[in-house]
């Protein structure tokens, strides 16, 4: 299968996408290195070749949007992610945790359904390959600490204080 990518410049960083023919994100993230993300595709979505593009279509306008302020242009984009029943079940449920109000792990177990798998709704978000649009960074700690983010604590606060500050406006 071949995939297609592109990165965005933003103010936190350069942000790839890869989709597939469809246009579904199969990973993202703060990144321009295209062999950071291929690895956390799962082998049966993960193509075996990504052709680099300056637009992705709905996927770029979403990404620059979200970056300029308007924080639910990422709600609408399709995401293919494949693991376990639960996992998968999971990254759904982060998908309508708001922008804005962080849950903690507690409370994302909870929302997940299973409010004793603390450990395995912290694991969905490591395993989470489409950072932006599975807004796992909208998760921390018990404390209100961060917590861990693939791609680093300043992105993962600026994220969070800028849904904040976007939603308060």
């Amino acid at each position: 299968m071949t995939a297609y990518s592109s990165t965005t410049e933003t103010p936190i960083g350069p942000f790839t996408a890869v989709v597939d023919t469809d246009g579904a994100v199969l990973a993202s993230g703060w990144t321009a290195d295209l062999s950071t993300l291929l690895p956390v595709i799962h082998s049966a979505l993960r193509p075996t070749a990504v052709d680099e593009r300056t637009d992705l279509g709905a996927v770029t306008r979403a990404v620059a949007a979200f970056h300029a302020g308007e924080v639910t242009a990422i709600d609408d984009i399709v995401v293919r992610q494949r693991s376990g029943a639960f996992v998968e079940h999971a990254w759904d449920v982060l998908r309508t945790v708001e922008p804005g109000r962080p849950v903690t792990y507690t409370e994302y177990a909870d929302l997940s359904g299973r409010p004793a798998a603390v450990r395995a709704a912290a694991m969905a978000c490591a395993r989470n390959a489409a950072a932006l649009f599975v807004p796992c960074h909208r998760v921390l700690r018990l404390d209100g600490s961060l917590g861990g983010f693939r791609w680093g604590l300043a992105v993962k606060e600026w994220l969070l204080t800028h849904e904040a500050h976007t939603i308060a406006a």
